[in-house]
C-alpha cells in the first residue's frame, strides 16, 4: 500500500506543481495525507457522480486533472454542488490530488498527448512557460505535423479528429488551406491562436472558442476545431493511470466509468 502523501509526491515528480499557472488551484486538495490508499479512481472532473463512483468502489483517493476547489469556498454545505462533493468526499473519507494547469504544461502531459491523439509527430511546444531545474523548457500546448504525406481537406481531418477523442461533435471552421502543420491545445486555449500563426501552422485544435474566435481565425487564415473541453483533456486519463498503476504496482487503479462529456450534440 501507499499513502495519499506518496502518491501525491508521484504525482508532483511527474507534473510538478509549481508548474501552475498564477490563476491555479491545483495540488492536494482535500483529505488526509497520512491516509493508507489501496484503490484509485482516475477521472478528469471529481462530480457528485464521479465521487458516489468512488465511494460504492471503496477508493480512497481520486487523483483528477480539474481542481475539486477552484474558487475560495465561502462555505461547505450541500446547498450547492461544490459543497456536496466536498461534503461527501469528507464523509465518506476519501481524499483529492487534483494536477490542472501543470499537467497541461509537463513534458508527456495533456496536450502531447492531444497531439499524439489527433495523430501528429515531430512534436514541439506551442507557448514555453518556463524551464525546469535542468533547463528544459516547459509550457502549453504543442505543435506537430500530420502523419503521412497525403493532402488533408479540414473537413476530413475535423472527421478524423471527432472519432480520435470520442467527441460527441465538433466545431470548425475553414479558412482555405491543407492540414498539415497543426498546433493543440488541450481545454479553453483559443487565446494561442497568435502562437499557432507564428510558428507557421494552418490548423489549430483547441476548445470553448467564442464566436468572434472563428471569426479571427478565418480571416487571419487558420484552420480552427473546436472539438471540446472534455474530449481535448481527457486523452491524458488513460496515461495518467497506466502512470500510477506502474509506479504503485500493489495498488488498484481505475479511470471512472461515470465521468464523460457534459453535453450533447444534435
Amino acid at each position: 500500500m501507499a499513502t495519499v502523501n506518496e502518491i501525491y509526491a508521484f504525482v508532483d515528480q511527474l507534473a510538478p506543481f509549481s508548474y501552475q499557472m498564477s490563476f491555479d488551484n491545483a495540488g492536494f486538495l482535500v483529505g488526509r495525507g497520512g491516509r493508507q490508499v489501496t484503490r484509485i479512481l482516475v477521472s478528469l472532473d471529481i462530480t457528485e457522480e464521479v465521487v458516489r463512483e468512488a465511494s460504492e468502489w471503496k477508493a480512497e483517493l481520486i487523483v483528477s486533472h480539474h481542481p475539486v476547489i477552484f474558487h475560495p469556498a465561502r462555505s461547505v454545505t450541500d446547498q450547492d454542488p461544490t459543497g456536496r462533493i466536498l461534503l461527501a468526499l469528507a464523509e465518506d473519507g476519501i481524499a483529492a490530488v487534483c494536477a490542472h494547469t501543470n499537467l497541461d504544461a509537463v513534458a508527456g502531459g495533456v496536450n502531447d498527448a492531444l497531439a499524439r491523439a489527433v495523430g501528429l509527430t515531430e512534436i514541439e511546444m506551442l507557448q514555453t512557460s518556463g524551464v525546469d531545474e535542468n533547463g528544459a523548457p516547459y509550457g502549453i500546448g504543442r505543435v506537430g505535423v500530420l502523419k503521412g504525406k497525403a493532402v488533408v481537406t479540414l473537413a476530413d481531418y475535423a472527421a478524423q479528429v471527432k472519432t480520435a477523442l470520442q467527441a460527441n461533435g465538433v466545431r470548425y471552421v475553414d479558412a482555405g488551406r491543407p492540414v498539415r502543420r497543426v498546433a493543440v491545445g488541450g481545454g479553453a486555449c483559443g487565446d494561442l491562436m497568435g502562437d499557432a500563426l507564428a510558428q507557421g501552422c494552418d490548423t489549430f485544435i483547441t476548445s470553448d472558442v467564442k464566436y468572434n474566435g472563428f471569426l479571427d481565425a478565418r480571416a487571419l487564415g487558420l484552420n480552427l476545431i473546436d472539438a471540446g473541453h472534455f474530449p481535448t483533456e481527457n486523452v491524458i486519463c488513460p496515461v495518467l493511470a497506466e502512470r500510477l498503476k506502474r509506479a504503485f504496482p500493489g495498488l488498484e487503479v481505475r479511470i471512472s466509468a461515470v465521468h464523460g462529456e457534459v453535453f450533447s450534440y444534435l
